[in-house]
């Protein structure tokens, strides 16, 4: 598959949502977000490719529009688009270009912008298309009538755009099913949690068990799990847990979620028990388990009260591993009462000369000053010690 890529300076100051989806590991800027952006979307086949005569790497292509995915007053008429690159062609070939593109009204200010860039193109000066993306695609691809339906529903509320995506989980095509992917990976819980309610169960847990499953969207089905299976379902997801051949560096959290979300009791056991004996777990399935308090912290305390939670991460800090993180965690939370807890748990032998450690205490102290007196004179004598670390 050929692609190629022409980010202009609107395309890169693109900016992600601050909040996304947890156990959602793929984020980015997807197709349907490039809508936005892309003056035009065209299907068609690219022919009589001329390179520059200063420059063989550089030139044109002309592309024979067979369908329309995003409509601009530019195409009016027009049944060949040339853009400013130069494509391999084979005259005999059957397949496709999906092409995003840019119209540029003034070419002159254009140009000015292009010779900025370090990717300038050849014959910019006297084309206004900027053609800053293409992706090849077979004559049976899907690819062009996902984009259409994207556009459908780009207005439509987020549960109704989600639902649209969910569609194309499984897609054959990898363009489709890891831009759907992708849109969830940069959806809010907020508008994933009702949704998923709602979503196939039999599906999802088929998802699951696949074995061909990626490992990489195993924790975010596991939390649609959470929400759209029965208790029962539970033991899935156990079984998924204590599975020595599924147990994936990513994906063990969403898993985790998804149990305590159909089984809060056997769920929070289970978590517990890991955090208690970390010498017997593998850094990522100890790490999964710091994701996790997070995610009931933040999104799902109606689940996991948060005292639970802040009990959870007390003996997380025992662990000198993630003790950082716990202790982070706390000052976040605003836990001073933890006060003495952490500076008892700070002068163990397995964290006292952790860097790390060190700096997640300072940090909690500093925090905590105002509100305790053993973080206030904590910080005295740092401040005495080491007066640039603690500005």
């Amino acid at each position: 598959m050929i692609r190629f890529v022409f980010a202009s300076l609107f395309v890169t100051l693109l900016v992600l949502p601050a909040a996304t989806c947890p156990f959602c590991g793929s984020q980015g800027q997807t197709l349907a977000g490039e809508i936005g952006v892309a003056d035009f979307i065209v299907l068609g086949k690219p022919t009589n490719p001329k390179p520059d005569k200063d420059d063989f790497t550089r030139g044109t292509t002309d592309i024979v529009v067979e369908k329309i995915i995003k409509d601009h007053p530019f195409l009016t008429g027009k049944k060949i688009v040339r853009i400013n690159r130069l494509l391999p062609v084979d005259p005999k070939g059957k397949e496709r270009m999906l092409v995003f593109a840019e119209v540029t009204p003034k070419p002159a200010a254009h140009a000015a912008t292009a010779a900025a860039s370090t990717l300038v193109l050849g014959n910019v000066f006297d084309n206004p298309i900027d053609a800053y993306r293409g992706v090849e695609v077979t004559p049976d691809s899907r690819l062009a009538d996902y984009m259409k339906g994207a556009i459908e529903v780009r207005e439509k509320d987020n549960a109704t755009k989600l639902r649209f995506f969910f569609d194309y989980l499984d897609a054959a095509e990898l363009e489709i099913n890891s831009d759907a992917y992708m849109e969830f990976g940069n959806a809010d819980y907020a508008d994933v949690r009702p949704l998923a309610a709602g979503l196939p169960r039999d599906k999802v847990f088929a998802w699951l068990k696949d074995p061909g499953t990626p490992a990489s969207r195993l924790g975010f089905y596991g939390l649609l799990a959470g929400h759209c299976g029965k208790k029962e379902d539970a033991a899935v997801l156990r079984q998924l847990l204590d599975d020595p051949t599924r147990r994936f560096a990513s994906g063990i959290d969403g898993l985790m979620a998804g149990y305590i979300l159909l089984d809060p009791k056997g769920g929070w056991d289970y978590l517990t028990a890991l955090i208690k004996d970390p010498t017997k777990q593998e850094f990522s399935v100890q790490h999964a388990a710091v994701k996790v308090l997070r995610f009931f912290w933040d999104y799902r305390p109606d689940v996991i009260g948060k005292d639970k939670v802040v009990a959870g991460a007390v003996q997380s800090m025992q662990n000198g591993d993630f003790a950082d993180f716990a202790i982070e965690d706390l000052r976040k939370w605003g836990r001073w009462e933890l006060t003495g807890q952490v500076l008892k748990t700070s002068q163990l032998e397995t964290h006292k000369k952790e860097p790390m450690v060190k700096r997640a205490v300072l940090k909690f102290m500093i925090a905590a000053e105002k509100h305790d007196k053993a973080a206030a004179e904590f910080v005295k004598v740092a401040r005495t010690e080491n007066p640039d670390k603690v500005k």
